[in-house]
C-alpha cells in the first residue's frame, strides 16, 4: 500500500501533467496565455499557475479551459484524476443506431466512416461484423 508521501508524489505529478497537457494544448492552438484565459474566462496569472502545476482548478474551471481549447472536459478530468479513463471501448455503433434524429440512412453511412477510421488505424471493431451492425 502506497505511503502518504508517494500518494503526495503522485498527486502533484498529476497535476503538472495536466498543467503541461494545458499548456501543450494551448500551443497547438496557436494561442497564447492571455488570449485563452479571455477565451476560458479566468485570469491569467491563475491560468498560469495551473499550467505549472501549482493550483488545483476545480472541474468547473477545467470545463471552461477545455471549452477554450476546444478539447472535451472529460480529457481535463481524466488528467486531474477527478474522472477514471475508461476502459474498454464505448459502444459507438449502438448509440448511432439509436439514436431517433437520424434517419436508417445516415445511420449506415456514419457506422461506415466509423468502421473505415478504425480499420485505417488498426483498431477494427471485433465484436461484430461491420454487417450486422449497419444491418446490412
Amino acid at each position: 500500500m502506497p505511503g502518504v508521501d508517494e500518494v503526495k508524489d503522485e498527486l502533484e505529478s498529476r497535476w503538472d501533467e495536466l498543467g503541461e497537457f494545458i499548456r501543450e494544448q494551448r500551443r497547438v492552438g496557436h494561442l497564447s496565455l492571455r488570449k485563452l484565459s479571455e477565451l476560458a474566462g479566468i485570469s491569467n496569472p491563475y491560468l498560469s499557475q495551473i499550467e505549472r502545476g501549482l493550483r488545483r482548478p476545480s472541474a468547473e474551471i477545467l470545463q471552461q479551459i477545455a471549452r477554450a481549447l476546444s478539447i472535451s472536459s472529460e480529457t481535463l478530468y481524466i488528467r486531474a484524476g477527478i474522472l477514471e479513463e475508461r476502459t474498454g471501448t464505448a459502444d459507438l455503433v449502438s448509440e448511432i443506431l439509436r439514436d431517433p434524429f437520424l434517419n436508417e440512412d445516415q445511420k449506415k453511412a456514419l457506422v461506415r466512416i466509423y468502421d473505415s477510421f478504425r480499420h485505417e488505424n488498426g483498431n477494427v471493431r471485433g465484436d461484430e461484423p461491420a454487417d450486422v451492425a449497419t444491418g446490412e
